[in-house]
């Protein structure tokens, strides 16, 4: 173990060690009033199962992610996205509903959301797909397995409807694919036949009879000028994250003294988590967390570059996106510039299943950088002998 600890990447690791608790921390301070006035639970209830969720997450990631030879995952991928899909087919029909979506299996002890194991099975299961297609010289056609696979958990998540999540694994698949070392003419039609199926696909909802894009959902399209609309959901929302925001001003009015989670933001634990964290520690602060962020990006993008082969070079590639589309839809939604969807931010955000799977897609990068260094030592000892 220790000699896997010297080769993952420690500007990673640090990163990941130092978000999870200031997480941890932003999720007790922003949770406290709502767990007892609005869920009659205890003020650290949140906090103490976020804790559980990154600890398990991290103990995990090192003694099994980090051991785990990324070759294996031939193995792992179809049996872990086939898994995906049945419970996304078990949610359709018997998931429970929460914040307006059917997205949830309850398991007594905690509540499973598997739309966010099905990003992290389509950025593993592509990886392994195209670099056995690519090796293999399989016909172009069937490149588009793996996208036919993501339209099918595209429609289950968009049922529910979770318009956040399924943009997120568009998002992913799209731009992982483009990644994807084909020709460049090849590239080209696929995006033209994608395009054309996504047109093909819109139609269909809007004929379908599907109640999926109910007035609560079109509501959500109306996002500009939220303070002028503070009597509707999304105006009341994003206009007391404004205030929040405004609140704060450059140094924050201390941890823990926030107005806005005294119930004004239904949601300060979860997706509106960084007004609360600007309003507490200030702006200064909330740009230094943004700049961590864009770091953490580029040590991910930097792991992908040094990848041997493409099965390793498109998970980092996938994880990047997972990450950035995540950032993006949430801190662009809170700002009122584009709907709000509900999409959580990594680390910050309370939630098992989605700070659990972005902790350990994180190690799964890890793995990849250890591989790398690896590589790189034998290489070095073949040129001297």
């Amino acid at each position: 173990m220790k000699s896997l600890f010297q080769k993952i990447d420690k500007p990673l690791f640090i990163l990941m060690i130092v978000y999870s608790i200031l997480g941890v921390v932003m999720i007790l301070s922003a949770s406290s009033v709502s767990a007892v006035l609005r869920y009659q639970v205890s003020p650290s209830y949140f906090f103490i199962r976020q804790v559980i969720f990154v600890v398990f997450s991290f103990i995990l990631g090192i003694f099994f992610i980090l051991k785990l030879p990324t070759k294996k995952y031939k193995y792992l991928a179809p049996f872990y996205l086939a898994i995906v899909i049945a419970l996304l087919f078990y949610v359709f029909s018997y998931g429970f509903v929460a914040g307006g979506a059917q997205s949830w299996i309850d398991l007594y002890f905690f509540n499973l959301q598997p739309t966010e194991f099905a990003k992290t099975a389509l950025i593993i299961y592509m990886g392994v797909f195209y670099e056995k297609s690519i090796k293999k010289h399989k016909p172009f056609t069937h490149n588009f397995i793996p996208i036919l696979i993501a339209v099918i958990i595209f429609f289950f998540v968009a049922q529910q409807p979770d318009f956040g999540g399924a943009a997120i694994i568009a998002g992913i698949v799209f731009f992982t694919f483009l990644k994807v070392p084909f020709e460049e003419k090849n590239k080209v039609n696929v995006i033209k036949y994608i395009g054309i199926g996504l047109i093909v696909a819109v139609i269909a909802l809007l004929y379908s009879g599907s109640d999926i894009f109910n007035s609560a959902q079109l509501s959500r399209l109306k996002f500009a000028n939220p303070c002028q609309r503070y009597t509707e959901d999304t105006g009341y929302q994003v206009c007391n994250g404004f205030i929040a925001y405004h609140n704060g001003g450059l140094f924050g009015v201390g941890l823990g003294n926030s107005s806005q989670k005294y119930l004004y933001l239904p949601e300060a634990h979860t997706d509106f988590i960084f007004p609360i964290l600007v309003e507490e520690l200030g702006l200064m602060v909330g740009i230094l967390v943004i700049f961590g962020y864009a770091y953490m990006l580029y040590r991910i993008l930097k792991i992908a570059k040094s990848a041997d082969n493409i099965r390793n070079a498109l998970i980092c590639y996938g994880t990047f996106i997972y990450l950035l589309l995540h950032l993006l839809i949430n801190f662009m939604g809170s700002l009122a510039l584009i709907p709000l969807t509900g999409v959580p931010i990594p680390f910050l955000s309370y939630g098992g299943s989605f700070n659990m799977n972005v902790i350990l897609m994180l190690f799964v990068v890890q793995r990849i950088a250890i591989e790398n260094k690896q590589n790189q030592e034998k290489r070095a000892l073949a040129m001297l002998s």
